[in-house]
Formats: structure tokens, sequence, C-alpha cells
């Protein structure tokens, strides 16, 4: 019930942790690029040089990024050329 007057207190909820990860097509993780880490509202860029978590090049080859935030997720496919 109200009253005629009431007050409404949103509480929104914090940013999500955001990890991105670069896959081989065998879904074997090559890359951590974020790992949990809060990122503001807007738009960013995460670069991947072409290297494992060990610092070692990559092959030729299509990668997977996997990106996840709360409850979204999402992949898409990466080409690495030689």
């Amino acid at each position: 019930p109200l009253t005629p007057r009431t007050s409404i207190r949103p509480a929104p909820p914090p940013p999500p942790r955001v990890t991105l990860g670069a896959y081989h097509l065998l879904a074997r993780l090559v890359r951590t690029l974020t790992a949990g880490e809060e990122l503001s509202a807007g738009s960013h860029a995460v670069t991947w040089q072409g290297d494992d978590d060990a610092g070692r090049m990559v092959a030729g080859g299509v990668y997977l990024y996997r990106l996840q935030a709360g409850d979204f997720s999402a992949t898409g496919r990466m080409t690495m050329i030689k």
C-alpha cells in the first residue's frame, strides 16, 4: 500500500566483472586477456599480441575469444595470419 507520497531508491547493480580469453579452436585457453576486472560503462579495447600465457607466439590459424560479464557472454572468431 502507498501513502500519498513514497520514495523509491533503486540500487543499481555493481559493474560486472569482465573476463576475456583467447582460445584455440579445440576450446583450449591460449591467453587470458582480462580476469575478473571491473570496467566502467562504455567502449573498451583489449589488445592481444598473438602470444600465449607463457609469452610464446601462437601458430597461425583460427582462434576464438570469449567474453563473460555477469550473466552476459559472447564468443567470436579471430584469424591469426603470419
